[in-house]
């Protein structure tokens, strides 16, 4: 007969244990150690003694949620956010600003280091910004809960996948995250509220829009309901019945502003779509962005490549200050946009190449633009890194790499690869301080042949 598995209940003790806290994990957790092995500890900080209740046991590693301090850390806070205890949109409310930036700065040396096995010989000092109120870009989800009888819009709870119950968001741009409540209201009034599951939202210097997925058609009187609502909070409006493709905007209905954000230092706009990646903290990004500039250290004679260039944000500011700017991004619509940015802008020393730089040796062989010889390359990956096209940087003859990272482990591999294997060294590198409360580490590093 087959042993009967048992529950998860069953296999974690229920009663509070006590721990010491060593360390502060990459994800933001407080780091202990319990006979030998190690325990995730959300909410918990270094230097504190805790209890906290078990949430899961592994082979490796076992996780838990703090229960209670019984010594503090001098650097713990109360969090700003009520919602905070049960809210998985933010990790390190509890820590103090200052503290979270060290510990950023040290999370990327120590990835450097150890990973890839390279040191800046310079540290930057932090690029940091709002810390409230700065997120301009986000996916709300939306659930009518029927034994409750009522709706619910935000992000998920820490410990599960359910939506967790919030009324507002202190990370959240003003224009959308005082009014969660609100967005509450107007679906519970819907005919199809249970059929509503997600509001798409984007914020540029002078227009907010927002995308409401909706799994069945909407009548007349909840189209009214949202374009009411639109009107009244000045909102651009789009539907999505379907997939991205069928976004289409019903407010306002004749001729829609478009979204953009600005760089005032190089004279720049950048226009985007509602559905378009763009940096969601712009304190940051007009610092970040003049910063790259600087640090590519061009005198207006120099070809540049950008690198998973998306809508220009880099390249459009690079072109006035280089003679030629080439845009690569695996995005058509982002390459087409950029394009059409550069000419609203009358900038007409950039080209842009739609192109997978993840993909195989075979896959960009045939590339144009990798045929070529740069002066300086600027490239932004995503979390996964560069790998795959840092290993034709051998044949561009950049003198100057500027590497914009949002995850430490993935630029350390980088810097590796860049300084053990193509001889460039490494001479600075810093954080910037994108998302604020979150565990999340975006820097900037700098290399030289």
């Amino acid at each position: 007969m087959a042993r009967r598995r048992r529950t998860r209940a069953q296999r974690l003790p229920q009663d509070p244990v006590q721990a010491k806290i060593k360390s502060l994990s990459h994800e933001g957790r407080g780091v202990a150690h319990i006979d030998d092995k190690t325990i995730f500890i959300i909410g918990a900080l270094p230097g504190e003694t805790v209890t906290f209740i078990y949430t899961s046991k592994k082979r490796s590693h076992d996780e838990g949620k703090i229960h209670q301090v019984l010594q503090a850390s001098p650097d713990r806070v109360e969090p700003k956010c009520p919602h905070y205890d049960i809210c998985g949109g933010c990790s390190l409310q509890h820590l103090s600003t200052a503290a979270q930036i060290r510990y950023k700065q040290q999370s990327m040396l120590d990835s450097l280091k150890h990973l890839g096995k390279v040191e800046p010989e310079e540290v930057f000092d932090p690029i940091v910004g709002d810390i409230w109120g700065y997120r301009r870009k986000a996916r709300l989800g939306v659930k009518y809960v029927h034994k409750k009888d009522r709706v619910l819009v935000g992000f998920r709870e820490r410990h599960g996948g359910f939506l967790a119950v919030m009324d507002s968001c202190e990370v959240l741009h003003e224009s959308v995250g005082k009014k969660l409540e609100k967005f509450q209201n107007l679906i519970y009034q819907m005919d199809s509220r249970d059929s509503t599951p997600q509001i798409e939202v984007a914020v540029g210097d002078e227009g907010v829009a927002l995308i409401v997925r909706h799994l069945k058609p909407l009548s007349d009187k909840d189209q009214a309901l949202w374009t009411d609502f639109a009107k009244e909070h000045d909102f651009q409006l789009y539907l999505q019945p379907k997939g991205p493709d069928t976004v289409h905007c019903i407010w306002p209905q004749e001729q829609t502003p478009e979204l953009f954000y600005e760089h005032s230092s190089f004279n720049t706009k950048v226009h985007f779509g509602p559905q378009d990646f763009f940096q969601v903290n712009s304190s940051i990004n007009r610092q970040m962005v003049p910063r790259a500039v600087e640090l590519l250290q061009l005198s207006g004679s120099e070809k540049v490549l950008d690198l998973f260039c998306g809508l220009g944000n880099f390249t459009l500011p690079i072109a006035r200050k280089a003679a030629h700017v080439t845009g690569v991004e695996g995005d058509l619509v982002m390459v087409r946009r950029a394009r059409q940015t550069a000419l609203a802008n009358n900038i007409e020393n950039t080209d842009y190449f739609s192109c997978n730089l993840m993909g195989t040796e075979l896959e960009l062989k045939t590339e144009p633009w990798l045929k070529q010889t740069y002066d300086c390359i600027l490239l932004d990956p995503p979390r996964s890194g560069a790998r795959e096209i840092i290993e034709h940087f051998g044949k561009l003859g950049a003198k100057r790499i500027v590497y914009v990272s949002c995850h430490p482990a993935t630029l350390a591999r980088d810097a590796g690869e860049l300084v053990h294997t193509h001889g460039y060294k490494l001479l600075g590198a810093g954080i910037m301080d994108m998302f604020p409360q979150t565990a999340h580490v975006e820097s900037i590093a700098i290399f030289e042949k």
